[in-house]
């Protein structure tokens, strides 16, 4: 850890500067969105959508290389499809309950077979290892202005709707009836679930998004009694893994985002057990 530390106050290695930037930076709207998305018991559905984020970078890096369309990032194509797909989960789990793991499952392949496909038909080779299990030490500036821009929109949009977020989460019948739109707040809620997803496919790719999503509210859990506080712990513990894992994996040359998700998984464990313990003793 000497060495990152090392390597971070050298002027020369912007990079990491950039990745410890990104890393305070995005906990806040991991921790603010993976509350709500662990409150509401969604994973599945933001996995879904984490998923159906690779048909929109296959589609981009198509339009980019093989039709010449410059302008089309990878970022741009995997927000639209983020949205898309948010919007299409959040209806599918509202009006067609039957049949919903199905559909959800099917959307969640389909997605990254899209993605996949797109790229097969792009020229030239494309290492899909970066959006797969995300790389954070790639970040540029142009990330960390979209990282901000995001952190104000969900900051801002949670202050001021925050009873209705809340109602939607814990009662939706409840709120319902004291004439909310459920369905709005409900699809809104997916929406920012999706930007907030695109943001972390950067870090830790697609496969292990959910883990980041919902591991450190699960921790926050065990001690948070009022739904801020589980956001605030959130926010601090997505920092802390993010930080000492990309420490971690700077100094044994390891992949930064699966070391990200085993220091989470390894942390949450271990405290799952410790409370189970005291749990016991206490009986």
């Amino acid at each position: 850890m000497i060495e990152f530390f090392q390597a971070l106050a050298d002027p020369d290695n912007r990079f990491l500067a950039y990745a410890m930037t990104m890393g305070g930076l995005a906990s806040i709207a991991f921790g603010i969105i993976g509350t709500f998305v662990t409150i509401k018991r969604i994973s599945y559905l933001a996995g879904a959508i984490s998923h159906s984020v690779f048909g929109g970078i296959g589609l981009a890096l198509y339009l980019q290389v093989g039709m010449g369309i410059s302008w089309f990032d990878p970022i741009l194509g995997a927000v639209l499809a983020a949205v898309v797909s948010a919007l299409v989960v959040g209806l599918v789990s509202i009006h067609a309950r039957e049949r919903e793991d199905t559909i959800i499952g099917t959307l969640w392949a389909v997605g990254m077979a899209c993605g996949i496909l797109f790229i097969d038909k792009t020229p030239g080779y494309f290492s899909l290892s970066s959006y797969l299990f995300g790389d954070i030490l790639l970040i540029s500036h142009t990330d960390l202005v979209f990282v901000i821009c995001l952190d104000a929109l969900i900051v801002g949009v949670v202050v001021l709707f925050f009873n209705r977020f809340f109602g939607v989460c814990f009662d939706n019948e409840f709120t319902l009836l004291r004439g909310i739109n459920t369905t709005f707040f409900y699809l809104f809620l997916l929406v920012l679930t999706a930007l907030t997803v695109v943001l972390l496919v950067r870090i830790v790719g697609i496969v292990l998004v959910i883990a980041l999503l919902t591991i450190p509210p699960a921790i926050a859990g065990f001690y948070a009694r009022r739904l801020w506080q589980m956001m605030l712990y959130s926010v601090l513990l997505c920092a802390l893994f993010t930080w000492t894992g990309l420490g971690i994996s700077y100094s044994f040359s390891l992949s930064s985002g699966p070391t990200i998700i085993v220091l989470c998984g390894t942390f949450y464990l271990v405290l799952l057990a410790v409370n189970k313990w005291i749990f016991q003793q206490k009986k």
